[in-house]
């Protein structure tokens, strides 16, 4: 059976609702960080969106890499590029796109506190009940029993690639595509973006799949 999760697209104006929402609840506690440490690649565009929010400068990288559409060999978290910078003695919060099992950021955030920060937090936008981490802030919560392989903005094109190549083993064809991935995974997408996807990714049905 071919892997094709329930899907549910994300869009900007609910990743700016839920910065907003996250951003509201750190100033309520008077717990603004000195650093925010993005996970890479997910967490990156919510670590910035809330270093505007919470007036914040310092904004480091570290990079866990998980299982999903873009799975890890293992299927295991893997840190694989340490902390971009010495956080010792500040106040840091770690921040990833969402906590689905969790792995990737309890990762981070064990490797954030070998230097001893005054203070560490974390935070996702959004936190599925399952995960071995509840993170310290979080926008919305999703119900293990309602999980969904969420389709943020920045990974879109990665993810739609992924899923066109593997709905392409069930129907071929960019029709045979949009069909399967509308009925099995509840994504419609526009023809025109799995056109640009065909160009690097084949809908043929022999599961050839390449990077842009």
């Amino acid at each position: 059976m071919v892997d094709l999760p329930r899907c549910r697209s994300a869009t900007w104006d609910e990743v700016e609702r839920w910065a907003d929402r996250i951003a509201d609840t750190v100033r309520a506690r008077r717990a603004a960080p000195e650093v925010i440490v993005a996970l890479t690649r997910g967490g990156w565009v919510p670590g910035r969106l809330l270093c505007d929010r919470l007036g914040v400068k310092r904004l480091l990288s570290v990079r866990a890499q998980h299982w999903g559409v873009t799975a890890t060999p293992s299927g295991a978290a893997e840190l694989t590029d340490g902390l971009s910078g010495s956080v010792h003695g500040e106040k840091v919060l770690v921040v990833d796109d969402i906590t689905d099992t969790g792995e990737s950021l309890l990762l981070a955030t064990e490797h954030v506190a070998l230097q001893h920060p005054a203070r560490l937090e974390s935070a996702a936008l959004l936190h599925i009940t399952r995960s071995k981490l509840v993170p310290t802030y979080y926008a919305e919560e999703i119900p293990r029993d309602a999980w969904v392989w969420i389709v943020f903005p920045w990974n879109y094109w990665e993810d739609l690639a992924t899923l066109a190549a593997r709905a392409a083993s069930v129907a071929p064809g960019i029709d045979g595509v949009r069909t399967t991935l509308r009925e099995r995974s509840g994504l419609v997408v526009p023809r025109a973006d799995l056109e640009r996807v065909a160009a690097y990714t084949s809908l043929d049905g022999t599961g050839t799949h390449s990077a842009p």
